[in-house]
């Protein structure tokens, strides 16, 4: 294959569309149903697949008793018949995110036996859902997430501390749906596909312990209002193993997303080599290392041999500190970290975006970069390390017209990167 400037953006992007069309939920959510229960059924859940998930099942139940609330994020609403659908903030909640939490308690009051709780839970859930424990207030939590989002904390740290401090996570929703059945069915978004963090597990017995979250709030110097440290002081605990259990089905997840880029890559010649879907650490940094793995791979065909395609998975941290920062998500830091390793080698390209649209706050996925980033960075008087060091990755994309814009998938399973290297 001659392998142009264009062949390459085109085939990294079609890469990047098979993973995020494998997780599509109007598809996924019907081949996981279970037989109709002798009750009715109540659509729950949180995130921002939700609303596609919930319209999956109301469209395969017409015949059925189906009703519910779940809760997405602003602009990934769809008709879900049956099912009301309420759109909050993300990644730091809003009043609507309370609003929504109150409804999804409410709509599993009163079940009995016969009844059966499908809880649709997808990334970006702790943000949408939320019941502050205690005297807190919604601005509590909005402080927490905002520092816990600053500090790097992983996501699996951010959610141990957010279910702590909830009367709806950790699997105090399952124990307010009880006697009834529940069903949780996830699209995953985490390192590992751990039910218990996508959304804080609602549902999902929780392994994580008070000690847990004050040693987290005291590593990464997370300020508590006094409110979160009377709910500390209380010592109540989230539901455990022992004494929750639950229906999970896992319809979507990074490692099917990479399986799919991998096949759309073998289609057009390439040999992929997928390093894992649980990459984390910060941003900048993972950009480094992968550039090492592409010069690597062309210099001495280790760990593969071009034409080859290196994808990987996972989420990776972007830490704030204390400077003021630019505009950019994860993706962007680390393409951009990647370019200043790369430092302008040629026969590599590549791609990294959310998938579900949204790289951290911002209107694009992700972006692209190609063996002339720098040197058309450097023609509109950019510094790439600069724009690297006060974290405005996206600035840099958007100005040399490299953003990789799909709008609201409707689903998430995390980051995919792809890295072309020839």
């Amino acid at each position: 294959m001659d392998w142009t400037d264009d062949k390459a953006r085109d085939v990294l992007r079609r890469i990047f569309d098979a993973a995020v069309a494998s997780a599509d939920p109007m598809a996924a959510v019907a081949r996981h149903l279970p037989p109709k229960p002798a009750g009715r059924c109540i659509v729950v859940g949180a995130g921002k697949a939700s609303a596609a998930m919930a319209a999956a099942i109301d469209a395969a139940w017409p015949d059925h008793d189906v009703s519910g609330v779940v809760v997405t994020r602003y602009g990934h609403a769809v008709d879900a018949g049956r099912i009301r659908i309420v759109e909050a903030a993300h990644p730091v909640p809003d009043a609507m995110s309370e609003v929504a939490a109150r409804e999804v308690l409410q709509a599993v009051h009163g079940l009995t036996e016969q009844d059966l709780v499908v809880a649709m839970i997808s990334g970006g859930g702790s943000a949408l859902l939320v019941s502050p424990a205690g005297e807190m207030t919604l601005a509590d939590k909005q402080d927490i997430n905002r520092q816990l989002l600053a500090s790097g904390a992983t996501i699996s740290e951010m959610n141990a501390v957010r279910k702590h401090f909830s009367r709806i996570k950790g699997g105090r929703l399952a124990h307010a749906a009880w006697p009834a059945k529940v069903l949780t069915i996830v699209i995953s978004d985490v390192p590992g596909d751990d039910p218990a963090v996508i959304a804080s597990g609602p549902t999902i017995a929780d392994a994580s312990t008070l000690a847990d979250v004050r040693e987290i709030i005291l590593r990464r110097r997370i300020v508590l209002p006094p409110s979160a440290k009377a709910v500390l002081d209380q010592g109540l605990e989230t539901p455990k193993p022992n004494e929750l259990t639950s229906d999970v089905r896992l319809i979507a997840a990074s490692s099917i997303a990479l399986a799919a880029a991998a096949e759309a890559a073998e289609k057009v010649g390439l040999k992929p080599l997928i390093l894992g879907d649980a990459i984390e650490g910060e941003a900048r940094e993972a950009g480094t290392f992968m550039a090492g793995i592409a010069a690597s791979s062309q210099q001495h065909g280790l760990p593969v041999r071009g034409p080859a395609v290196v994808l990987s998975g996972g989420e990776t941290t972007v830490s704030i500190g204390g400077g003021r920062a630019g505009r950019g998500g994860r993706n962007t830091e680390f393409l951009l970290g990647l370019c200043v390793a790369l430092n302008g080698r040629a026969g590599v390209w590549a791609i990294a975006g959310d998938t579900d649209g949204i790289d951290g706050t911002e209107d694009a996925a992700g972006a692209i970069v190609t063996p002339d980033t720098l040197e058309r960075g450097r023609a509109l008087g950019f510094d790439a390390k600069a724009f690297l060091a006060s974290h405005d990755s996206y600035s840099f994309f958007d100005a040399i017209g490299d953003l990789v814009k799909t709008g609201p998938t409707l689903t998430n399973v995390n980051d995919l990167r792809a890295i072309l290297v020839l």
